[in-house]
């Protein structure tokens, strides 16, 4: 398992936000991918248990044996809600979220500062850079945004629309609608829960234009799960990573059936309650196939515009909360992000998770989200080997770095004049295990040159 080595130096815990704090040497419920005979695919829940070990020659303190000690912590969003505030970390601790991380990944506030960012960029570089924030749909926060969202609704008759709420996952309480009336019943619905129980405020949710003309392969709508590491967002350094997946509906794509989940909601969650669903196959394709079948179908050139277009999205919906998230030096955050592509190719930004699922559902996702959990621990670089300097870990490819990173050594070429290729790699080829031989071997050929 790829936690052995950290075992040797660090006190890493993964929690579950319903227990305390574990004692060192307790055990803590870790959602892990080893192969599990309670689970019908073989890839379960296991609790894993961290030994209190120390960190040797890096400069970390050693353990005090009493409750709460610890390096790294994997921790839920509800343990940072209540704790993060009146939490005191040493200098080399180091923690899965930023604090205020829901200002991307809550969907309300996640629109709210891309609109935002749109016209900063208007006002300060014009109207056509200010173009390249336009990859989400038309959104709407309801109920406090309802009379707007009416009069945009009344000017395109006819279109469909998606409701989702914005603090729920996995598909829960989202449907669609084309009619005002669908929507009223919801408002009427909520105001009622309200007035019968005035301690219980309105749930929000926010109105979506549904991207009624998406990319099928097979007759079925698909996203795009990827997922990029932000290490620091002051300076802003951020790492895409090259596997990833698109997710499958299992119903053929039609929109007169707009009620019918299986059709239009892509999650797994959704998914794999569907009569249909293959339990053994899954609904994924890697990402490394679904690049080979889109060069295949429209060429190399439009499939590198197409990605070209989602580095954008990645590093524009990053720049747009940098300077409200709290860039503590401790955090790291792994984000999930969901990418829709229409028939046009063009990406749709749908949303951003904080804790993107790592429950495996089939071979490839088990080592694909192993290698992603592994390949995270590397760059988060708790044993202190990196230099700092490196482009590539892992499966990891660093795409900015207070700026964009060029693929070619040396400044990148930001002048127009040049050919200045970002240096990411999204469903390419992830040699990463012949990747970190190399890197971790010159890094012990340099430190005992300079020893």
């Amino acid at each position: 398992m790829f936690l052995s080595a950290l075992r040797e130096h660090a006190r890493i815990y993964f929690v579950n936000p319903h227990k305390n704090v574990p004692r060192e040497g307790q055990k803590s419920e870790y959602h892990a991918f080893q192969p599990s005979t309670s689970s019908p695919q073989g890839y379960g829940r296991q609790d894993l248990t961290f030994e209190n070990q120390n960190y040797k020659g890096h400069g970390l303190s050693k353990g005090k044996e009493r409750e709460g000690e610890w390096d790294f912590y994997w921790c839920d969003l509800s343990w940072l809600r209540e704790n993060s505030d009146h939490t005191y970390m040493d200098e080399h601790v180091r923690i899965s979220h930023f604090r205020n991380h829901y200002e991307l990944t809550r969907k309300n506030y996640m629109v709210k500062n891309l609109k935002r960012f749109r016209k900063q960029l208007e006002r300060e570089a014009g109207k056509l850079e200010a173009a390249k924030c336009d990859f989400f749909p038309k959104t709407f926060e309801l109920p406090s945004e309802y009379h707007l969202f009416v009069e945009e609704f009344r000017k395109n008759p006819g279109i469909t629309w998606i409701m989702k709420p914005v603090a729920r996952s996995q598909g829960k309480g989202i449907f669609l609608f084309r009619r005002l009336k669908d929507i009223m019943d919801w408002r009427k619905d909520t105001r009622n829960s309200d007035d019968q129980k005035d301690d219980i405020t309105v749930e929000n949710y926010v109105a979506q234009r549904y991207i009624e003309n998406p990319y099928l392969i097979g007759g079925r709508k698909f996203d795009l799960r990827v997922y990029v590491l932000v290490m620091s967002y002051i300076p802003l350094r951020a790492w895409l990573y090259r596997d990833g997946f698109a997710r499958f509906s299992n119903t053929r794509f039609t929109l007169n059936s707009i009620d019918d989940q299986y059709v239009h909601l892509t999650n797994v969650a959704v998914q794999k309650t569907s009569p249909d669903y293959h339990p053994k196959k899954g609904s994924k394709w890697m990402l490394q196939r679904f690049r080979q079948y889109l060069a295949s179908k429209h060429g190399p050139q439009a499939v590198e515009t197409l990605f070209r277009d989602m580095d954008n999205i990645f590093i524009k919906s990053l720049q747009s909360v940098q300077k409200v998230i709290i860039s503590d030096k401790h955090c790291f955050e792994l984000y999930g992000y969901d990418i829709l592509i229409d028939q046009d190719l063009k990406p749709w930004l749908l949303e951003v998770n904080a804790s993107p699922s790592l429950t495996a559902s089939s071979q490839e996702d088990y080592e694909l989200k192993t290698c992603l959990l592994e390949d995270t621990l590397h760059v988060v670089d708790m044993e202190a080997r990196l230099t700092g300097r490196e482009k590539r870990v892992g499966g990891f490819d660093l795409m900015w770095n207070d700026g964009p990173v060029s693929r070619e050594d040396g400044p990148p070429d930001l002048s127009g004049m040049g050919n200045f290729v970002t240096n990411t790699h999204l469903g390419c080829v992830n040699d990463r295990k012949k990747q970190l031989r190399q890197l971790f071997c010159s890094l012990q050929v340099q430190k005992k040159a300079s020893s």
